[in-house]
């Protein structure tokens, strides 16, 4: 195996796991970073060296880069991934990073100013006349800036941060009366968020379809996609449910084509290095409208790299050490179907986080199924970071399959508190399980037809979902549901 130089993962959990597996597996040593409240996490018992960066609070560990930079340096590590989150969209830690001497496993921070940052990204894809959702060109400056904008594309708007993204800062308007306090509002969560407050304001498309194309490129012109994914199921503008490929693509003929045409030829213009993902929405005519471009890996990846066979960590990688031949398009193929599902630690009939700790985790099992998760068994889920427990994809040779395979896996799936010796429960612990259960078995959600207001049009998702489903009924109805979809709707 080639000897190679070592990689720092600026990351924790279930994505610096999935990195460090990819790296070590390229013979790529390993570096882990991790916080105070880190300590034992299990992500850096897959490093070949682990530095200690202190702090709880992301704003004292994982966000400050003269951490990341000391620690690389002192590991003598030539590589830094971000992952997701964190310091992965921030062009200053690109160019600390180069500054150093090292190379940042990612896009250049000239390629995150202009597709990164959401008011350059639609000025560039307006220059290169790629359809975008109707809005103001740039950031608004007040409440009274942002209600001529609406008045112009007529409600129901949306108010967006400018500097961030994950539902926060996000307001949908449906009339001038509540327009100042939505923007007051958002404006406020924005800036906490992000510590930019700005806001933008763009025409709502009624009963959407979120659909993004995974792109790579080679930093010098070259790029390539590698399909679609639909994450239309969303709650709090987060989404729950990824597959690829995207189901409402196949109902409106050239539209896939063009969707992946246009966020190939952006990348090719700006000359993009590594994964990104541009995101549109798709309205019910198959219209498609550009929402902006993630300029790092997607949580959602591991979908896209089920139907085409890609591992794309091992891409970003090689492309950083300059060994990567990246392949011709006609190369590149989708097989069968994939679907993922985020399980979390929330009340889910609000989908707020509610931190805990885990007592027993029982994986599911089984042919074409993938677990990414930063819990082995024990674990906390605290109040610090983000509230994801585990994402579960499968594959299937048709979405009737991977819809199959996905429902016995999440019934086969259990979460536990810790418990004492006499088998009760030490304190408790909420999870979006059930929900995910019933949302398997989802006429939409079984179809594939699904928009994103999918969830509050159904409140029997949610209805009362921190009740467990008794087992052993899960997955008697399972069994029954393995038939193809027609004949589970009649």
């Amino acid at each position: 195996m080639k000897n190679r130089e070592p990689v720092l993962i600026a990351n924790r959990g279930e994505i610096a796991i999935r990195i460090a597996r990819t790296a070590r597996r390229l013979g790529f040593p390993v570096v882990a970073v991790v916080s105070d409240a880190d300590r034992f996490s299990e992500h850096a018992k897959y490093a070949d060296h682990t530095i200690a960066i202190g702090g709880i609070e992301p704003k004292d560990s994982y966000l400050v880069v003269e951490k990341i930079i000391a620690a690389a340096k002192q590991t003598g590590a030539r590589y830094i991934h971000p992952g997701y989150g964190f310091l992965s969209e921030r062009p200053h830690f690109v160019e600390a990073v180069e500054k150093a001497g090292m190379v940042f496993v990612g896009p250049s921070a000239d390629s995150m100013r202009v597709m990164g940052d959401k008011i350059e990204a639609r000025r560039t894809v307006d220059r290169l006349k790629m359809p975008r959702v109707p809005g103001s060109p740039g950031a608004v400056p007040n409440a009274e800036a942002a209600l001529a904008f609406a008045r112009d594309v007529g409600y129901p708007v949306l108010l967006k941060a400018a500097a961030g993204g994950g539902g926060k800062g996000m307001r949908r308007v449906d009339s001038a009366a509540e327009l100042a306090s939505s923007f007051e509002a958002a404006a406020r969560e924005s800036q906490a968020a992000f510590g930019d407050g700005s806001l933008y304001v763009e025409k709502y498309i009624v009963e959407p379809h979120h659909v993004e194309i995974q792109v790579f490129g080679d930093g010098r012109g070259g790029a390539v996609h590698l399909g679609e994914r639909e994450c239309s199921i969303q709650r709090r503008h987060q989404k729950v449910w990824e597959e690829s490929p995207a189901p409402i693509l196949e109902n409106f003929g050239g539209t896939r084509k063009k969707m992946q045409d246009a966020a190939v030829r952006v990348a090719q213009e700006i000359r993009y290095a590594g994964a990104g993902t541009f995101e549109f929405i798709v309205d019910g005519k198959g219209e498609f409208y550009f929402l902006e471009m993630n300029t790092r890996l997607q949580v959602e990846h591991p979908v896209s790299e089920w139907v085409t066979g890609v591992d794309l960590v091992e891409w970003q990688l090689l492309l950083a050490e300059g060994t990567l031949q990246l392949p011709k398009q006609d190369a590149i193929t989708v097989r069968g179907s994939s679907i993922e599902v985020r399980i979390y630690a929330e009340d889910p009939q609000n989908f707020l986080p509610a931190p805990g700790k885990i007592g027993v985790i029982r994986q599911p099992n089984g042919p074409f199924l993938r677990w990414d998760s930063s819990f082995a068994t024990e674990g906390e889920v605290t109040r610090f970071y983000d509230p994801m427990i585990a994402k579960l994809s499968v594959w299937g040779n048709t979405r009737t399959e991977a819809v199959g395979r996905m429902r016995v896996a999440l019934d086969e799936l259990s979460i536990e508190a810790p418990k004492k010796r006499d088998g009760t429960e030490i304190g408790s612990l909420k999870t979006n399980l059930t929900f995910l259960r019933r949302l398997v078995r989802n006429k939409d959600a079984i179809t594939g037809s699904t928009t994103t207001d999918l969830i509050p049009k159904n409140p029997e998702l949610t209805a009362d979902a921190s009740s467990a489903i008794d087992l052993s009924s899960a997955i008697a109805l399972s069994i029954l549901q393995q038939l193809p979809a027609q004949e589970v709707l009649s």
